[in-house]
Protein backbone atom coordinates (compact mmCIF):
# COMPACT_ATOMS: atom_id res chain seq x y z
CA UNK A 1 0.00 0.00 0.00
CA UNK A 2 2.59 2.16 0.95
CA UNK A 3 6.20 2.69 2.53
CA UNK A 4 4.78 2.81 5.97
CA UNK A 5 4.15 -1.12 5.54
CA UNK A 6 7.16 -2.02 4.35
CA UNK A 7 9.36 -0.25 6.55
CA UNK A 8 6.82 -1.44 9.71
CA UNK A 9 6.30 2.02 11.20
CA UNK A 10 10.37 2.39 12.21
CA UNK A 11 10.72 6.16 13.23
CA UNK A 12 14.38 5.78 12.22
CA UNK A 13 13.47 4.94 8.58
CA UNK A 14 12.90 8.85 7.97
CA UNK A 15 16.04 10.00 10.58
CA UNK A 16 19.28 11.21 8.87
CA UNK A 17 21.65 8.18 7.89
CA UNK A 18 25.43 9.04 8.64
CA UNK A 19 26.50 11.93 5.64
CA UNK A 20 23.03 11.59 3.83
CA UNK A 21 22.12 14.40 5.57
CA UNK A 22 24.68 16.51 4.53
CA UNK A 23 22.70 16.12 0.69
CA UNK A 24 19.87 18.00 1.97
CA UNK A 25 22.27 21.08 3.32
CA UNK A 26 23.32 23.89 0.46
CA UNK A 27 24.85 26.86 1.96
CA UNK A 28 24.26 28.36 -1.71
CA UNK A 29 20.90 27.89 -2.37
CA UNK A 30 20.27 27.97 -6.26
CA UNK A 31 16.75 28.16 -8.58
CA UNK A 32 15.73 24.51 -9.93
CA UNK A 33 16.71 24.29 -13.71
CA UNK A 34 12.81 24.10 -14.39
CA UNK A 35 12.01 26.86 -12.43
CA UNK A 36 14.83 29.14 -14.96
CA UNK A 37 14.66 30.30 -18.33
CA UNK A 38 17.80 31.08 -20.55
CA UNK A 39 17.17 34.23 -22.30
CA UNK A 40 19.39 36.14 -24.89
CA UNK A 41 20.21 38.97 -22.79
CA UNK A 42 22.20 37.04 -20.04
CA UNK A 43 24.08 34.83 -22.52
CA UNK A 44 25.09 38.04 -23.57
CA UNK A 45 26.03 39.43 -20.24
CA UNK A 46 27.72 36.16 -18.91
CA UNK A 47 30.00 36.57 -22.06
CA UNK A 48 30.89 40.31 -21.18
CA UNK A 49 31.42 39.00 -17.48
CA UNK A 50 34.25 36.47 -18.40
CA UNK A 51 35.21 38.66 -21.29
CA UNK A 52 36.19 41.22 -18.01
CA UNK A 53 37.45 38.65 -15.33
CA UNK A 54 39.87 37.60 -17.97
CA UNK A 55 41.50 41.32 -18.74
CA UNK A 56 41.81 41.46 -14.97
CA UNK A 57 43.18 38.34 -14.33
CA UNK A 58 45.95 38.67 -16.76
CA UNK A 59 46.35 42.31 -15.77
CA UNK A 60 46.95 40.55 -12.11
CA UNK A 61 49.16 38.23 -13.36
CA UNK A 62 51.18 40.76 -15.52
CA UNK A 63 51.72 43.11 -12.90
CA UNK A 64 52.83 40.21 -10.51
CA UNK A 65 55.47 39.20 -12.84
CA UNK A 66 56.76 42.33 -13.82
CA UNK A 67 57.23 42.74 -9.38
CA UNK A 68 57.56 46.50 -7.87
CA UNK A 69 60.57 48.71 -7.63
CA UNK A 70 61.56 50.15 -4.92
CA UNK A 71 63.74 53.12 -4.71
CA UNK A 72 66.19 53.59 -1.02
CA UNK A 73 68.74 55.85 -0.52
CA UNK A 74 71.73 54.82 1.84
CA UNK A 75 75.13 56.38 2.74
CA UNK A 76 78.16 54.24 0.66
CA UNK A 77 79.45 52.39 3.59
CA UNK A 78 82.09 50.78 0.79
CA UNK A 79 85.31 52.42 0.17
CA UNK A 80 86.60 52.32 -2.95
CA UNK A 81 89.26 54.45 -4.69
CA UNK A 82 88.71 53.97 -8.03
CA UNK A 83 86.34 55.30 -10.87
CA UNK A 84 86.62 53.68 -14.23
CA UNK A 85 85.15 56.83 -16.84
CA UNK A 86 84.32 55.51 -20.37
CA UNK A 87 84.26 58.14 -23.18
CA UNK A 88 83.59 58.12 -26.90
CA UNK A 89 83.57 61.59 -28.60
CA UNK A 90 84.39 63.03 -31.69
CA UNK A 91 86.07 66.37 -31.71
CA UNK A 92 86.01 68.78 -34.94
CA UNK A 93 89.98 69.14 -35.17
CA UNK A 94 92.57 66.81 -35.81
CA UNK A 95 94.25 64.21 -33.43
CA UNK A 96 97.72 66.69 -33.47
CA UNK A 97 96.16 69.42 -32.09
CA UNK A 98 94.17 68.00 -29.42
CA UNK A 99 95.41 67.22 -25.63
CA UNK A 100 93.45 65.03 -22.91
CA UNK A 101 94.17 65.27 -19.48
CA UNK A 102 92.37 64.66 -16.22
CA UNK A 103 92.42 66.50 -12.58
CA UNK A 104 91.46 65.46 -9.27
CA UNK A 105 90.64 67.24 -6.53
CA UNK A 106 93.50 64.63 -4.83
CA UNK A 107 96.08 66.88 -7.02
CA UNK A 108 96.89 63.80 -9.27
CA UNK A 109 97.39 64.72 -13.44
CA UNK A 110 96.70 61.69 -15.45
CA UNK A 111 97.46 61.97 -19.13
CA UNK A 112 94.57 61.12 -20.52
CA UNK A 113 95.67 61.28 -23.95
CA UNK A 114 97.85 58.60 -23.61
CA UNK A 115 95.30 56.00 -22.28
CA UNK A 116 92.76 56.36 -24.39
CA UNK A 117 92.94 55.61 -28.14
CA UNK A 118 92.73 58.26 -31.25
CA UNK A 119 91.25 57.79 -34.60
CA UNK A 120 91.55 60.15 -37.39
CA UNK A 121 88.60 60.49 -38.86
CA UNK A 122 85.79 62.91 -41.01
CA UNK A 123 83.74 64.79 -39.39
CA UNK A 124 80.94 64.61 -42.40
CA UNK A 125 81.33 61.09 -41.88
CA UNK A 126 79.70 61.06 -38.33
CA UNK A 127 77.25 63.56 -39.22
CA UNK A 128 76.21 62.00 -42.26
CA UNK A 129 75.71 58.58 -39.44
CA UNK A 130 73.96 61.04 -37.24
CA UNK A 131 71.58 62.47 -39.84
CA UNK A 132 70.75 58.79 -41.00
CA UNK A 133 70.36 57.42 -37.25
CA UNK A 134 68.08 60.44 -36.60
CA UNK A 135 65.96 59.99 -39.88
CA UNK A 136 65.42 56.34 -38.58
CA UNK A 137 65.66 55.84 -34.84
CA UNK A 138 65.43 59.21 -33.36
CA UNK A 139 68.98 58.81 -31.63
CA UNK A 140 70.55 61.53 -31.56
CA UNK A 141 69.74 65.56 -30.14
CA UNK A 142 71.08 68.50 -30.23
CA UNK A 143 71.75 70.50 -26.78
CA UNK A 144 68.97 73.04 -27.87
CA UNK A 145 66.54 70.20 -28.71
CA UNK A 146 65.80 66.83 -26.67
CA UNK A 147 63.77 64.31 -28.72
CA UNK A 148 60.87 62.67 -27.22
CA UNK A 149 62.63 59.05 -28.49
CA UNK A 150 65.51 59.58 -27.02
CA UNK A 151 63.85 60.53 -23.52
CA UNK A 152 61.99 57.54 -23.58
CA UNK A 153 65.04 55.28 -23.53
CA UNK A 154 66.68 56.78 -20.99
CA UNK A 155 63.23 56.15 -18.58
CA UNK A 156 63.41 52.42 -19.93
CA UNK A 157 67.15 52.37 -18.89
CA UNK A 158 65.94 53.37 -15.41
CA UNK A 159 64.19 50.27 -14.80
CA UNK A 160 65.87 47.47 -12.98
CA UNK A 161 64.39 44.74 -15.28
CA UNK A 162 65.69 46.80 -18.48
CA UNK A 163 69.46 47.23 -17.07
CA UNK A 164 69.66 43.63 -16.43
CA UNK A 165 68.30 42.59 -19.37
CA UNK A 166 70.49 44.19 -21.33
CA UNK A 167 73.64 43.55 -19.57
CA UNK A 168 72.49 39.81 -20.00
CA UNK A 169 72.56 39.88 -23.49
CA UNK A 170 75.43 42.54 -24.41
CA UNK A 171 78.15 40.64 -22.78
CA UNK A 172 80.09 42.37 -24.55
CA UNK A 173 81.41 45.65 -23.50
CA UNK A 174 83.28 47.03 -26.84
CA UNK A 175 83.02 50.38 -28.63
CA UNK A 176 80.75 50.40 -32.25
CA UNK A 177 83.50 51.13 -34.72
CA UNK A 178 82.68 54.14 -36.60
CA UNK A 179 82.42 55.26 -40.22
CA UNK A 180 85.14 54.03 -42.86
CA UNK A 181 86.67 56.37 -44.38
CA UNK A 182 86.89 56.76 -48.15
CA UNK A 183 89.45 57.41 -50.60
CA UNK A 184 89.39 61.30 -50.81
CA UNK A 185 88.10 62.66 -47.07
CA UNK A 186 90.13 64.84 -45.12
CA UNK A 187 91.30 63.49 -41.65
CA UNK A 188 89.64 66.80 -39.90
CA UNK A 189 88.19 65.36 -36.63
CA UNK A 190 89.39 63.08 -33.74
CA UNK A 191 87.63 60.31 -32.53
CA UNK A 192 88.86 59.59 -29.07
CA UNK A 193 87.12 56.39 -26.99
CA UNK A 194 88.20 53.99 -24.18
CA UNK A 195 88.39 53.55 -20.24
CA UNK A 196 90.50 54.61 -18.37
CA UNK A 197 90.63 54.51 -14.19
CA UNK A 198 90.99 57.59 -12.07
CA UNK A 199 90.62 58.47 -8.50
CA UNK A 200 87.20 58.40 -7.11
CA UNK A 201 87.07 62.20 -5.96
CA UNK A 202 86.27 65.34 -7.65
CA UNK A 203 87.62 65.80 -10.99
CA UNK A 204 87.68 67.72 -14.20
CA UNK A 205 88.23 65.76 -17.84
CA UNK A 206 89.17 67.92 -19.92
CA UNK A 207 89.69 68.42 -23.88
CA UNK A 208 91.83 71.64 -25.02
CA UNK A 209 94.29 72.53 -27.95
CA UNK A 210 98.22 72.36 -27.88
CA UNK A 211 99.54 74.84 -26.56
CA UNK A 212 96.79 76.01 -24.29
CA UNK A 213 96.16 75.07 -20.79
CA UNK A 214 99.45 73.83 -20.35
CA UNK A 215 103.20 75.06 -21.01
CA UNK A 216 104.66 72.50 -23.12
CA UNK A 217 107.31 72.11 -25.90
CA UNK A 218 105.12 72.19 -28.69
CA UNK A 219 104.67 74.89 -30.84
CA UNK A 220 101.58 77.07 -30.08
CA UNK A 221 98.35 76.42 -32.32
CA UNK A 222 96.63 79.13 -34.20
CA UNK A 223 93.65 80.30 -32.74
CA UNK A 224 92.02 80.36 -36.24
CA UNK A 225 92.53 76.61 -35.87
CA UNK A 226 90.09 75.70 -33.13
CA UNK A 227 87.04 74.05 -33.74
CA UNK A 228 85.38 72.47 -30.69
CA UNK A 229 82.30 71.02 -31.95
CA UNK A 230 81.83 67.57 -30.98
CA UNK A 231 80.05 64.81 -30.82
CA UNK A 232 78.80 62.78 -28.02
CA UNK A 233 78.40 59.27 -28.15
CA UNK A 234 79.30 57.68 -25.10
CA UNK A 235 80.18 59.25 -21.28
CA UNK A 236 79.75 56.92 -18.54
CA UNK A 237 81.10 56.04 -15.17
CA UNK A 238 81.58 52.43 -13.99
CA UNK A 239 81.50 49.44 -15.74
CA UNK A 240 81.17 49.41 -19.47
CA UNK A 241 77.48 49.12 -20.68
CA UNK A 242 77.44 50.50 -24.05
CA UNK A 243 73.92 49.35 -24.91
CA UNK A 244 72.67 51.66 -21.58
CA UNK A 245 71.49 55.39 -22.08
CA UNK A 246 73.52 58.06 -20.26
CA UNK A 247 72.34 61.77 -19.90
CA UNK A 248 74.93 62.88 -22.92
CA UNK A 249 75.11 60.15 -24.75
CA UNK A 250 74.34 61.07 -27.96
CA UNK A 251 74.76 64.69 -28.27
CA UNK A 252 76.01 66.99 -30.64
CA UNK A 253 76.97 70.67 -29.36
CA UNK A 254 78.48 72.92 -32.48
CA UNK A 255 79.44 76.34 -32.78
CA UNK A 256 80.74 79.00 -35.15
CA UNK A 257 83.49 80.70 -32.78
CA UNK A 258 87.10 79.56 -32.34
CA UNK A 259 87.47 80.86 -29.22
CA UNK A 260 84.60 78.64 -27.55
CA UNK A 261 84.46 76.83 -24.25
CA UNK A 262 81.90 73.98 -23.44
CA UNK A 263 81.39 73.26 -19.92
CA UNK A 264 79.47 70.30 -18.59
CA UNK A 265 79.18 70.08 -14.69
CA UNK A 266 77.93 66.24 -13.65
CA UNK A 267 76.67 64.77 -10.14
CA UNK A 268 77.31 61.15 -10.18
CA UNK A 269 75.53 59.00 -7.61
CA UNK A 270 76.73 55.21 -7.70
CA UNK A 271 73.58 53.03 -8.39
CA UNK A 272 73.10 49.32 -7.56
CA UNK A 273 70.05 47.34 -9.77
CA UNK A 274 68.77 44.29 -7.89
CA UNK A 275 66.51 41.84 -8.27
CA UNK A 276 64.76 40.31 -5.83
CA UNK A 277 64.84 41.22 -1.50
CA UNK A 278 68.75 41.76 -0.16
CA UNK A 279 70.32 44.89 -2.54
CA UNK A 280 72.08 46.08 0.70
CA UNK A 281 73.02 42.10 1.51
CA UNK A 282 74.25 42.27 -2.56
CA UNK A 283 76.38 45.29 -1.94
CA UNK A 284 77.76 43.73 1.23
CA UNK A 285 79.43 40.71 -0.67
CA UNK A 286 82.46 40.33 -2.60
CA UNK A 287 82.76 41.13 -5.94
CA UNK A 288 82.84 37.03 -7.33
CA UNK A 289 80.19 36.21 -4.90
CA UNK A 290 77.66 38.96 -6.57
CA UNK A 291 74.91 36.87 -8.97
CA UNK A 292 73.79 37.98 -12.42
CA UNK A 293 70.23 40.00 -10.76
CA UNK A 294 72.85 42.65 -9.57
CA UNK A 295 74.46 45.30 -11.73
CA UNK A 296 76.78 47.90 -9.99
CA UNK A 297 77.08 51.20 -11.75
CA UNK A 298 76.51 54.90 -11.77
CA UNK A 299 73.81 57.05 -13.02
CA UNK A 300 75.13 60.81 -13.23
CA UNK A 301 72.93 64.12 -13.72
CA UNK A 302 74.50 67.05 -16.13
CA UNK A 303 74.04 70.21 -16.65
CA UNK A 304 75.81 72.52 -19.52
CA UNK A 305 77.13 76.47 -19.74
CA UNK A 306 78.90 76.95 -22.91
CA UNK A 307 79.73 80.16 -25.15
CA UNK A 308 82.76 82.08 -26.78
CA UNK A 309 84.93 83.50 -24.52
CA UNK A 310 87.32 86.32 -25.08
CA UNK A 311 90.75 85.85 -26.34
CA UNK A 312 93.06 85.99 -23.46
CA UNK A 313 96.30 83.56 -21.95
CA UNK A 314 94.17 83.70 -18.80
CA UNK A 315 90.90 81.82 -20.09
CA UNK A 316 91.37 78.59 -21.84
CA UNK A 317 88.98 77.28 -24.57
CA UNK A 318 87.87 73.80 -24.70
CA UNK A 319 85.71 70.62 -23.80
CA UNK A 320 85.48 70.55 -20.14
CA UNK A 321 83.53 67.84 -17.73
CA UNK A 322 83.57 68.76 -14.32
CA UNK A 323 81.90 65.81 -12.43
CA UNK A 324 81.29 65.42 -8.57
CA UNK A 325 80.99 62.15 -6.19
CA UNK A 326 77.78 62.28 -4.84
CA UNK A 327 78.00 60.57 -0.77
CA UNK A 328 75.14 58.74 -1.16
CA UNK A 329 74.20 55.51 -2.68
CA UNK A 330 71.08 54.74 -4.90
CA UNK A 331 69.35 51.03 -4.62
CA UNK A 332 66.83 50.09 -7.13
CA UNK A 333 65.25 46.94 -6.66
CA UNK A 334 62.68 45.20 -8.53
CA UNK A 335 60.69 42.53 -6.08
CA UNK A 336 57.66 40.27 -6.72
CA UNK A 337 55.04 39.69 -4.16
CA UNK A 338 54.53 35.43 -3.54
CA UNK A 339 52.50 33.01 -5.45
CA UNK A 340 49.48 33.08 -2.81
CA UNK A 341 48.97 36.62 -2.55
CA UNK A 342 48.61 36.99 -6.73
CA UNK A 343 45.98 34.05 -6.07
CA UNK A 344 44.24 36.19 -3.25
CA UNK A 345 44.32 38.78 -5.39
CA UNK A 346 42.81 37.22 -8.45
CA UNK A 347 40.28 35.94 -6.24
CA UNK A 348 39.23 38.95 -4.70
CA UNK A 349 38.87 40.26 -7.99
CA UNK A 350 37.29 37.81 -10.39
CA UNK A 351 34.83 37.71 -7.32
CA UNK A 352 33.90 41.85 -7.10
CA UNK A 353 33.53 41.19 -11.29
CA UNK A 354 30.56 38.98 -10.82
CA UNK A 355 29.17 40.34 -7.64
CA UNK A 356 29.01 43.40 -9.70
CA UNK A 357 27.67 42.30 -12.66
CA UNK A 358 25.00 40.26 -11.22
CA UNK A 359 23.67 43.64 -9.87
CA UNK A 360 24.17 45.31 -12.94
CA UNK A 361 22.20 42.40 -14.70
CA UNK A 362 19.32 42.60 -12.43
CA UNK A 363 19.49 46.18 -12.32
CA UNK A 364 18.73 46.55 -16.12
CA UNK A 365 16.12 43.40 -15.98
CA UNK A 366 14.02 45.24 -13.27
CA UNK A 367 14.04 48.40 -15.72
CA UNK A 368 13.46 46.98 -18.52
CA UNK A 369 10.94 45.18 -16.89
CA UNK A 370 9.28 48.41 -15.80
CA UNK A 371 9.88 49.84 -19.21
CA UNK A 372 8.03 47.39 -20.61
CA UNK A 373 5.03 47.13 -18.32
CA UNK A 374 4.47 51.14 -18.79
CA UNK A 375 4.60 50.81 -22.37
CA UNK A 376 2.20 47.78 -22.72
CA UNK A 377 0.03 50.53 -20.34
CA UNK A 378 0.21 53.22 -22.89
CA UNK A 379 -0.51 50.85 -25.40
CA UNK A 380 -4.09 49.84 -24.30
CA UNK A 381 -7.18 51.35 -25.01
CA UNK A 382 -9.93 52.47 -22.30
CA UNK A 383 -13.87 51.35 -22.42
CA UNK A 384 -16.20 54.01 -23.14
CA UNK A 385 -19.71 52.49 -22.36
CA UNK A 386 -21.38 53.34 -25.72
CA UNK A 387 -22.42 50.70 -28.18
CA UNK A 388 -21.44 50.66 -31.81
CA UNK A 389 -24.50 51.36 -33.98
Amino acid sequence: MNGFEKQSLDEDAFGDKGLAGLKTFDAFPKTKASYTTPTRSGGQWTVLILCICTFFSYSELKTWWRGTENYHFSVEKGVSHDLQLNLDIVVDMPCEHLRVNIQDAAGDRILAGELLKREDTNWQLWMQQRNYESHNSHEYQTLSHEDADRLDEQEADSHVGHVLGEVRHNPRRKFPKGPRMRRGDKADACRIYGSLEGNKVQGDFHITARGHGYSENAPHLDHGSFNFSHMITELSFGPHYPNLMNPLDKTIAESDSHYYKFQYFLSVVPTIYSRGKGALEAYARAPEKRGRNTVFTNQYAATSQSGAIPESPMVTPGIFFKYNIEPILLLVSEERAGFLSLVIRVINTVSGVLVTGGWLYQITSWVGDVWGRRKNRSSEGYLTGKSAE
